[in-house]
């Protein structure tokens, strides 16, 4: 069979575009901005995290260009977050002080401040709610009143960790060195080894369905750290400060939607060496409401902080995890695929029917 090569021009492309941009579309009910930045906050939050730009609004309009494909819409987010001017630093904010608006433990029943369920669906059946297609299209009541406002300060929670570090089950948190500024992975490329706060950066922004499997994988035995467990989950909103223009002072301009996780696993340092803390923490923290990815996050930190050198497991690699769980370097390398390859397939076309001819040379020879 003979094969040519095929050119294709913009006119194709551009035809091609339109008939995504002419689907037929409910004109009576149309999916708005506003709907998805509402009613789908998950798929934003996961969005604005792997895009790296945290804007519910853009995230709700590269969902809806990408027709919900979420790995395209961080893609879209992304690209334009390139164009955007670097305009300053904010400063390194504690996750003590988020306004938590759900808190829960897995170790600890009572806890001091107790369990926070928040908003989730964690605890209830999964069963479709055909009532979601009875009220569809209808319009929304005005019947929902106006939350009592309150002069109080929000409540605060001390953090679980601390109680196990004060009994001596885990190590003290390390000393940040002065003057020293984090990885920033968005302008040093990657090198290895490569420091926490690099891999942290890189699992903020990661896939999370990658990112869930390698967890998984961890929890089975492919890992350096087994089955560890949910220290506390914290939801809610982190501020963000900025030094003021004028007086250098910090400031607040706004908070951000963020998800906090302190997985530890262990359990059984003591009983081989009594210098050793028994409990060793991974950290997880993603912008918006995905507290799957956030668990997962966790999981990996403490696979790659703790593995043993014999732990030859892709959770335990750096250089594996790095390298695969960004969506725009995965999604791109897996769908480049679809573009054309003509040449070099051609050029291994030939190099195999001449491999062919040699062989067959040679053997009637």
């Amino acid at each position: 069979m003979g094969y040519t090569a095929v050119r294709g021009g913009l006119e194709a492309i551009s035809n091609a575009a339109a008939l995504v941009d002419d689907m037929p579309v409910n004109s009576e009910t149309p999916v708005g901005i506003d709907q998805i930045e509402r009613h789908l906050q998950i798929a934003v939050g996961r969005v604005m995290a792997e895009g790296g730009l945290v804007d519910p609004e853009l995230a709700a309009l590269a969902i809806k260009q990408a027709e919900g494909d979420v790995i395209e819409a961080a893609f879209l987010l992304r690209a334009y977050r390139s164009t955007l001017p670097r305009l300053g630093y904010s400063h390194a904010t504690n996750g003590n002080e988020m306004l938590v608006l759900r808190r829960v433990s897995s170790v600890f029943r009572d806890i001091p401040g107790g369990q926070v369920l928040g908003l989730t669906r964690d605890y209830t059946q999964r069963l479709l709610n055909f009532g979601l297609i009875e009220t569809e299209g209808k319009p929304a009541t005005d019947d929902c009143q106006e939350p009592e406002t309150s002069n109080a300060e929000p409540e605060t929670y001390p953090n679980i960790i601390d109680f196990l570090r004060d009994e001596g089950m885990m190590p003290e948190a390390p000393e940040r060195i002065p003057n020293q500024e984090p990885f920033d992975v968005t302008r040093t490329p990657p090198s290895f080894p490569m420091p926490r706060s690099g891999w942290l950066q890189v699992l903020a922004r990661g896939e999370a369905g990658s990112m869930l499997m390698l967890a998984y994988s961890s929890m089975r035995g492919y890992g350096g750290t087994g089955h560890g467990a949910v220290a506390e989950l914290r939801a809610g909103e982190l501020p963000v400060r900025i030094s003021h223009p004028i007086t250098g002072r910090p400031v607040t301009i706004g908070h951000v939607e963020a998800c906090e996780v302190h997985y530890i696993s262990g359990g059984f340092s003591s009983l081989q060496n009594s210098e050793v803390a028994d409990y060793q923490l991974g950290y997880g923290l993603v912008v918006g409401r995905d507290e799957r990815k956030a668990i997962s996050m966790g999981i990996i930190d403490c696979s790659l902080r703790f593995a043993m050198p014999s732990d030859n497991m892709p959770v335990a690699n750096q250089e594996f995890v790095v390298s695969h769980v960004d969506s725009v370097e995965s999604s791109g390398f897996v769908e480049h695929l679809k573009l054309p390859h003509y040449v070099t397939f051609q050029a291994g076309m030939q190099r195999s029917r001449r491999l062919r001819e040699l062989v067959e040379a040679s053997s009637n020879g």
